[in-house]
């Protein structure tokens, strides 16, 4: 997986060069998205192009996030991506190259546009039976995580703090509220009824996370949007996470102690089964 985009061109990932004057490098200027593939078969595609474009347009980038299917394809093909069980793909669009002034450069600069495919791990059951391990850590993003930018220095710093706690995620907290793991989208199961973080400006609303809905909804599992206190998460007997690389992951230890019995719940079970099947059917979109 060697063959990389970079503006208009497909050439090796060691021969891919941007300026140092980037807007992405400078100020993190710019949006991305991540899509998994399966036999080279994008998951949600159109969703993630809908959400790409309303980061595009929030930031006010100019660009034509139609070209992105093409280039996907040019990837998949030149790095025989459907041979893969799995895999992903990864795109980066930057307001591109200017003075390091606040405000945009004008004239416009053209946008920087990156994508390069990335291994998307194959499912491992007894990984996914040990589950994950869990800190909490202060949520210090910016106002506006639910768009996708390149904005992550929050994220890699409540990664780092879980990494050196011994734990595999972070659990975001503010106003004693738990919104969502630092690279994917939480669940709780409270008194019986599962329940996500409503999609607001607080959380990225994962494709994963719709897909789940979706899914449960199909299969008459009630989940409702509705937030979680921090200190409710003593009490839950299931907890998991979703994400385009997680898909669904129980958490069974929070800052060292045991969620419910400690071993993936009957809800986190019966989702997961629901989006392998999807996966393995080729229900890939909505």
């Amino acid at each position: 997986m060697n063959i990389v985009y970079l503006n208009g061109a497909y050439l090796p990932r060691e021969e891919a060069r941007v300026s140092v004057d980037d807007r992405g490098f400078v100020f993190g200027d710019g949006v991305y998205e991540f899509t998994p593939l399966y036999r080279g078969r994008s998951l949600r595609l159109e969703s993630r192009l809908e959400r790409l474009r309303r980061g595009l347009r929030s930031l006010r980038i100019d660009y034509d996030a139609g070209a992105v299917p093409g280039i996907y394809a040019g990837l998949i093909d030149r790095n025989r991506l459907a041979e893969r069980e799995a895999a992903a793909l990864y795109i980066q669009v930057t307001r591109g190259t200017g003075p390091r002034t606040h405000a945009f450069q004008r004239p416009a600069a053209a946008p920087t546009v990156y994508a390069f495919p990335a291994p998307l791990p194959s499912p491992d059951p007894a990984a996914w039976e040990a589950g994950l391990t869990a800190v909490t850590v202060p949520d210090t993003r910016w106002g506006r995580v639910d768009l996708k930018t390149l904005q992550l220095l929050p994220n890699v710093l409540a990664q780092e703090a879980a990494v050196r706690a011994g734990a595999d995620e972070a659990i975001l907290v503010r106003d004693g509220l738990a919104l969502e793991g630092g690279r994917s989208n939480l669940f709780t199961v409270l008194d019986g009824v599962a329940r996500t973080h409503p999609a607001s400006n607080q959380i990225l609303p994962g494709i994963t996370r719709a897909m789940i809905l979706e899914l449960a909804a199909e299969r008459g599992c009630e989940i409702r949007e509705m937030p979680t206190p921090v200190d409710a998460l003593a009490d839950a007997s299931e907890v998991f996470m979703t994400g385009s690389s997680t898909e669904i992951k129980s958490v069974v230890r929070i800052d060292g102690r045991r969620v419910g019995d400690g071993a993936p719940g009957p809800v986190a079970r019966e989702l997961y089964g629901a989006l392998r099947e999807a996966v393995a059917s080729g229900r890939l979109e909505g």
